[in-house]
């Protein structure tokens, strides 16, 4: 009787069974893995060695499924399958990639099934009797016959599936390969397909997989211990996976690409891009956890990590917390980048008690004051985006200063008498707030970040001090607080670095000396959802040579991801530093239905389809899933109450997504656009995306008498929709009531032609 656990793990491409498996056996499975693991000679188990390999064991999950386990070392399991007891077992291949060092497993009568299922029928001649058609390979020219089987090894495709590869034809049939195949394998064929060279696979996505070392492929156990092998580990992870349907592996697992990003040293501050669903946040994550790895033992916390969203910043403390638990967040400040202003502007303004308003309140508050005034030469929004971007975004304090102030980007030209008029106008304005006992967030930020840079510059004198002195540290200088006086933080990580403002840049740069790691950035200005567009080399952020991106989305099915590029349009995205932002190469081995498109009569009719839709699913026992993995997107709070009440009118309960998140769980999440940022759901359903809704009808109307003004909104519109879209996971609806959002034009197009191929 055996005493010790043995280690039993789960390879990565197992999921994808276990998620189709009846719910009974995934409690079944969850059941073995521990008998298993406390004795897997258990005669229930059943454990036996398959015939004719020394290598391959399988053992009794239920009376009709069996797991299939390679056996790395005497006491060291990898479930590799879950499969029907009746399955043949004769064509499944395992081994060690001769690059990577990984373990792979590929069930080929699986694979050629996926792929032949992708065939079109062939239909039979008139003579013919109808019967069904023999699966045969179409006469069209194969899709990797320029690539040859060298080659193919070199960057790492399982050798066993290149006879499949030969006789692909189409993209279904490749997605159909993928689904199935070595996540390696999978990559470096859609990366090929989507147009890549053969050198930029190679560079991009084997090289930072290739073994350190030259890999022995009779080696198991040192393989499974390899990056490549990608396996679960955790009872957590599996109940998770059982009972959550999905692994969510993306969530925390670093691709050897991104675990280059996160390890380097920067001689200075770095930014990593990508579209949605790449990483990009779990790549600031474990670049948190790298830098607290690295500072010596203490109490304090100088790695700030923050963003713009109320709402993510509560998300990426709970992941941190999951990542590293209690010791990691007790070094780590985590912080709303907003209230990180409010807190500094508190400690060196105890007194104030100040209401802070948010952007809508102040356009409120210019469009009254205009209206007092009888001043009507002047629209509310314009000055109000005058003031925050240029006047309190560059932290000019004089009208002298507003006078040369660069207006880049603003659109509409002003001569020296409209400045001197906007400027008495932005002075009334602030003395209405004080009157009245409040300040916006623009304002609080500007006058954090004159804070930090005056802290800043009485760092410097002191260090001048003492280098003058001869490098004596006798100066004590102690800030407000009576410690001494030194930069609040030794690394800063930002999360959607495209949505902070100005202010918030010129204080985060003064937190923090200008040295070696100093700044980590991720975002992506194509999510770009509020109106903060900055120039980080003119705000003393320098990240040229120190810029990368990420390409593969994890999140996103290639259709979903196709529709959602459309959205996008022509438009051109900047790259926070002056240059053009693309999503060129931007790509998905994941594959799904294609999105829904759903024209209704009039906003009750298009209600009334959601709930039908909804109760669909909940009706059919393979399309059911938890409410709380479906949500609906609107443009506005009033559509969505409505839309909650009737859901309610038919049993489907909605739960609000506020400023701090979902209120609760059990439920349909619903909300507008702005605050699904960060989140995912299997299901997505976008409602009201009409024309005069998406955009706005006001947009409109500003293209005549402010173009570059309509084009930042229309830009705006389109990041919203974008980001919306590509929240979902496995399926997306799109409703809309009247005549749809000329965003949708071109899926709408493509959806009335022939589909094409999706190209980088």
């Amino acid at each position: 009787m055996k005493t010790a656990r043995v280690t039993l793990r789960l390879l990565d491409k197992a999921d994808k069974e276990i998620l189709r498996l009846p719910r009974t056996v995934k409690g079944a499975l969850f059941d073995f893995q521990h008998k298993f693991k406390e004795n897997p000679e258990t005669p229930g188990l059943r454990l036996k060695q398959l015939k004719g390999d020394g290598r391959l064991w399988s053992a009794r999950v239920n009376d009709e499924y069996r797991a299939l386990l390679l056996r790395l070392a005497e006491d060291n399991w990898l479930i590799v399958s879950v499969k029907h007891r009746k399955d043949v077992y004769d064509r499944l291949s395992y081994g060690i990639n001769h690059v990577t060092g990984g373990i792979e497993y590929v069930d080929l009568q699986v694979v050629e099934d996926s792929v032949l299922r992708r065939l079109p029928p062939r239909e039979p001649s008139p003579a013919e009797p109808v019967a069904p058609p023999e699966p045969e390979l179409p006469k069209d020219a194969p899709l990797f016959a320029v690539w040859s089987d060298a080659q193919l090894a070199e960057l790492g495709v399982a050798e066993p599936l290149v006879p499949v590869i030969r006789t692909l034809t189409t993209e279904e049939q490749l997605l159909g390969l993928v689904e199935y195949a070595p996540q390696l394998t999978g990559e470096v064929l859609v990366a090929l397909f989507d147009g890549k060279s053969f050198e930029e696979v190679r560079d991009e996505i084997t090289g930072p997989l290739t073994a350190a070392e030259p890999v022995d492929t009779e080696d198991f156990q040192a393989a499974a211990e390899r990056p490549a092998t990608v396996v679960t580990t955790s009872d957590d992870a599996l109940r998770e996976a059982l009972e959550a349907g999905d692994f969510g592996r993306w969530k925390v697992f670093l691709h050897p690409t991104q675990t280059r990003l996160v390890e380097r040293r920067y001689s200075g501050p770095a930014r990593v891009g990508g579209g949605p669903g790449t990483g990009k946040t779990i790549v600031a994550l474990h670049r948190v956890r790298h830098l607290v790895a690295q500072l010596p033992p203490g109490n304090t916390k100088p790695v700030l990590l923050t963003t713009y969203n109320k709402n993510l910043s509560a998300d990426l403390r709970s992941r941190l917390l999951e990542l590293g638990g209690e010791p990691l967040l007790s070094r780590v400040d985590v912080s709303h980048v907003d209230q990180l202003a409010l807190r500094i502007v508190r400690e060196a303004e105890p007194g104030s008690r100040k209401q802070t308003i948010d952007d809508s309140q102040a356009v409120r508050e210019w469009r009254q004051m205009l209206d007092e005034l009888g001043e009507t030469g002047w629209d509310a929004e314009f000055l109000h985006d005058e003031w925050t971007q240029v006047i309190l975004g560059q932290a000019v304090g004089t009208r002298t200063d507003y006078f040369r102030a660069r207006r880049a980007g603003r659109g509409r030209n002003i001569g020296r008498a409209e400045r001197a008029a906007i400027w008495q106008l932005t002075e009334r304005f602030v003395q209405r707030l004080d009157r009245l006992g409040r300040q916006t967030w623009d304002q609080v930020a500007e006058r954090a970040a004159r804070l930090e840079m005056g802290r800043e510059q009485r760092i410097h004198a002191i260090e001048r001090q003492r280098e003058e002195a001869g490098g004596l540290a006798n100066i004590h200088v102690a800030d407000g607080s009576g410690g001494w006086l030194r930069y609040r933080y030794r690394h800063i990580v930002v999360d959607e670095a495209q949505d902070l403002r100005p202010a918030h840049w010129k204080m985060l740069r003064a937190m923090t000396a200008r040295d070696a790691d100093d700044m980590f950035l991720v975002g992506d200005t194509h999510q770009r959802i509020y109106k903060n567009q900055v120039t980080l080399g003119s705000l003393g952020i320098n990240i040229r040579g120190r810029s990368a991106k990420l390409s593969l989305s994890y999140r996103t099915t290639r259709q979903i991801l196709r529709s959602a590029l459309e959205v996008l349009g022509e438009e051109t995205y900047d790259d926070l530093d002056g240059s053009t932002e693309t999503l060129a190469g931007y790509h998905s081995v994941l594959s799904g239905g294609i999105p829904g498109t759903h024209p209704c009569t009039d906003w009750e009719a298009e209600r009334e389809a959601i709930a039908e839709r909804i109760k669909a699913w909940d009706a059919q026992p393979d399309e059911r899933i938890a409410h709380k993995q479906i949500a609906i997107c609107v443009p506005t709070n009033q559509m969505a109450s409505q839309l909650a009440y009737t859901l309610a009118e038919h049993g489907v309960r909605a739960v609000e997504i506020g400023p701090e998140g979902p209120r609760g769980d059990d439920g349909v999440h619903i909300g507008t656009m702005f605050r699904f940022k960060g989140l995912e759901y299997q299901r997505m359903i976008i409602a009201g995306v009409s024309d005069g809704l998406i955009p706005r009808a006001s947009v409109e109307q500003l293209r005549r008498v402010d173009p570059a003004r309509h084009r930042r909104e229309v830009q705006r519109a389109r990041s919203l929709l974008f980001v919306a879209t590509t929240r979902a996971r496995d399926s997306l609806d799109l409703f809309w009531h009247g005549t749809p959002s000329p965003f949708l034009r071109p899926l709408l197009d493509r959806a009335d032609s022939a589909p094409v191929p999706l190209r980088g």
